[in-house]
């Protein structure tokens, strides 16, 4: 049996590859309680979700679940995990980033499948979410021409928020101090502004 314990795991509380699906990770994400902090977290949630899904974050880093990728639930269970999980179980911290890519490479894959037209517009603004995160223009411009394309006009505007602070800055300054990079004078002062995105 494919089995993973975190670190504070004990053997009463043991996550098996087996026992985790990609429809359990949506019916998570997607309940009354999240949905209402998706975008409002706590420290209490964010603990929550280490506590919980860490081992799953971890597995899905080795690939073992890289057999979700044939179904369009599947891809948004994995983008779930390896773009929004890190970001509440690691917030403020470099790890927070650090499936981002592989994330993105989850929705370009389903995109190319036709995946992201399987599932409803409920549930696809969280597919197409790595692309808003990614800090290439390329991305940046396929999450615009996504959730427009969608018809998401919320999710739509946050995206071309986003864009428009990659195009101008080349990243995003707020994850400079994080991620240990030098920010220019004219990232500063945007930092420093009423206009400043923090994440």
């Amino acid at each position: 049996m494919n089995t993973f314990l975190t670190d504070k795991s004990t053997t009463s509380d043991l996550i098996t590859a087996e026992s985790i699906t990609a429809e359990s990770i949506i019916d998570f994400w997607y309940s009354d309680r999240i949905k209402s902090q998706w975008f409002n977290s706590t420290k209490k949630l964010d603990q929550e979700i280490k506590d919980n899904y860490e081992a799953v974050w971890k597995a899905a880093i080795r690939g073992e679940f890289n057999h979700w990728k044939g179904s369009a639930q599947g891809c948004l269970a994995l983008a779930i995990i390896l773009d929004q999980f890190p970001l509440n179980m690691y917030r403020g911290e470099v790890e927070s980033f650090s499936t981002e890519a592989m994330a993105i490479k989850i929705s370009k894959h389903a995109i190319d499948k036709g995946f992201d037209e399987e599932l409803g517009k409920d549930k696809i603004a969280f597919l197409y979410m790595p692309l808003m995160h990614s800090e290439d223009m390329d991305d940046q411009n396929l999450s615009v021409s996504m959730f427009e394309k969608a018809g998401l006009d919320d999710n739509a505007r946050f995206a071309k928020h986003h864009r428009g602070i990659v195009q101008q800055f080349g990243r995003f300054p707020h994850r400079n101090e994080i991620l240990q990079r030098e920010s220019s004078q004219s990232e500063i002062d945007y930092l420093n502004s009423d206009k400043a995105f923090t994440g």
